[in-house]
């Protein structure tokens, strides 16, 4: 066989392979769905889009439920649901975004019938093959309008890593060919045992850096726990469904629970990354077992007082409390971000990140007409919010970064939470970010914790090289995660994060400031 000819063959045979998912159905076809988040999604719009282009509209009813009659679909299918918000917000952080999720069927079904959900992990299925396709996420492969080339063997791959994570917990639901399990196909109702999986998952898209817009799909378990972490690919860590409904239950049925709204430092994250801990992931430890106390950890990762609740990450926690809570208000590091000249995420960050300090009076500082991006006003929302459940508020100092006076990263460690007037006028207002937790505190009658200023004097006593054993300075060897000079490794030492010997040191310096408020009487009795 001449060379042209076999290579003619084997380009036919990989362009079979890319566009085997491109199949015309012809007829009427009925497609149906369930739109699912952490519980139906009632009224909500749909919007579907096949591979020619062609887009049909409709709306769930009020069991997430909805269904619609079509002809002449091509082959692959994207659809997608907006729920509490229209969907040009979708990709906006700059105030609370509506909940958007995609799904996506890449071959036609074997009858007149379509079956297209749109839930979490269609979602993550969706953002994975988005990021393949040069999208930052899957939101803006939807509002690209066009689906372009989906490779099946991408999709093949997609699906293949959720069923690494979840086929125990779908074996656990009662579904019996978990290795087969399509989430976007699944014949299910708001009913079915797989929606408990739904339920019991924190769903969200990421913040992307340089664009401010929202990014990948990240997904956490009942417990904060990251099970596809940070990034926009990675292995899946495996949902244990078991372990979720009982935490569930313990956090339904404690005498009192502790939600912590925060950012990295207290954050709670996955075993890829061990020994990194936030100090929320630790604070559980310092109270007696049988004490009915349970500590929520939803803090997020490089977010902000203002990007937290607009991001929808406090929503994840916002219905869980209850009157007699407590919420643990931990903002600061990310605050700081409003240096607009920083050349690549200065504006982005400015936009969706950043909150002003109040001035040296203690006077809220803004721009004209945007007092959202008053520190203290974005403190005060989640003041209110706890308030309004019958909850107790308590504020906290941010954690000391490991930086002298003079920015280097050693001891002695200097106060750092705060903005100076840089040379290209970066910032619109200066102020100090510790000061307006204190003063807001002082407002609204509030217990504070100085965690600062005694994360910052254990920083002192332990000195150089000691706080390394506490921040995050990892040996590869210990685990290869850190290698290549990654953040956190022993080249390149974090001096903002923890490993666990720090985490469960700022627990500590919790617990003891707790015993040592007379305000905090009732969480005293509890601690170890």
């Amino acid at each position: 066989m001449k060379k042209n000819t076999i290579n003619l063959i084997l380009s036919s045979a990989a362009l079979a392979l890319s566009l085997s998912a491109c199949q015309s159905f012809n007829n009427a076809t009925r497609v149906s769905g369930l739109a699912y988040e952490r519980a139906p999604l009632a009224n909500a719009q749909v919007t579907l889009r096949d591979a020619s282009g062609k887009e049909v509209k409709t709306e769930t009813n009020a069991l997430g439920i909805y269904s619609i009659k079509t002809r002449g679909l091509h082959y692959p299918v994207l659809v997608s649901v907006v729920s509490q918000g229209k969907a040009e917000d979708c990709t906006n952080n700059s105030r609370l975004r509506p909940i958007c999720l995609a799904g996506l069927v890449s071959q036609a079904p074997a009858d007149k019938n379509l079956i297209a959900n749109i839930n979490p992990l269609t979602d993550r299925i969706v953002s994975d093959l988005a990021v393949s396709k040069g999208f930052i996420g899957p939101q803006q492969w939807v509002n690209s309008n066009t689906i372009g080339a989906v490779d099946q063997i991408g999709v093949n791959q997609a699906l293949a890593e959720m069923r690494k994570g979840f086929s125990a917990a779908l074996t656990t639901a009662g579904i019996t060919n978990a290795s087969e399990f399509d989430p976007a196909t699944f014949p299910m109702t708001d009913t079915n045992p797989v929606t408990e999986i739904f339920s019991l998952l924190h769903h969200n898209r990421n913040y992307e850096n340089n664009t401010g817009e929202t990014g990948h799909t990240s997904l956490t378990d009942f417990g904060f726990r990251p099970i596809v972490g940070l990034m926009p690919n990675g292995a899946y860590e495996a949902f244990d469904l078991e372990r979720a409904r009982a935490e569930y239950l313990q956090v339904k049925n404690a005498k009192t629970r502790i939600f912590i709204v925060g950012d990295s430092t207290s954050a709670v994250y996955e075993q890829l990354r061990y020994p990194r801990m936030g100090w929320g992931q630790a604070l559980a430890a310092q109270f007696k077992s049988d004490s009915g106390i349970q500590v929520i950890v939803g803090s997020r990762a490089g977010r902000s007082s203002r990007d937290f609740y607009n991001g929808r990450w406090y929503t994840q926690m916002d219905y869980l409390i209850q009157a007699g809570d407590y919420v643990f208000i931990n903002h600061g590091h990310n605050d700081q971000n409003c240096d607009s000249s920083k050349p690549l995420r200065g504006p982005s960050d400015v936009k969706n990140l950043c909150t002003y300090p109040n001035n040296a009076a203690e006077n809220p500082q803004f721009p004209s007409g945007q007092p959202e991006l008053s520190f203290q006003h974005s403190l005060e929302r989640y003041i209110k919010i706890a308030r309004e459940r019958g909850a107790h508020p308590v504020m906290f100092t941010p954690t000391a970064r490991i930086k002298n006076a003079k920015g280097e990263q050693t001891t002695p460690v200097a106060h750092s939470h705060l903005t100076r007037q840089n040379a290209t006028n970066g910032y619109l207002f200066t102020g100090d970010y510790t000061d307006t937790i204190k003063t807001t505190a002082k407002l609204h009658q509030l217990p504070l914790i100085d965690l600062e200023a005694a994360s910052m004097n254990f920083a002192n006593k332990v000195g150089e090289p000691g706080w390394r054993n506490y921040w995050l300075v990892v040996d590869p060897a210990i685990n290869p995660f850190y290698t290549n000079n990654a953040a956190g490794s022993t080249q390149v030492p974090d001096g903002t994060h923890f490993q666990k010997n720090g985490a469960e040191a700022m627990a500590k310096m919790v617990a003891d400031a707790i015993r040592n408020n007379p305000e905090l009487a009732e969480l005293q009795k509890h601690l170890n």
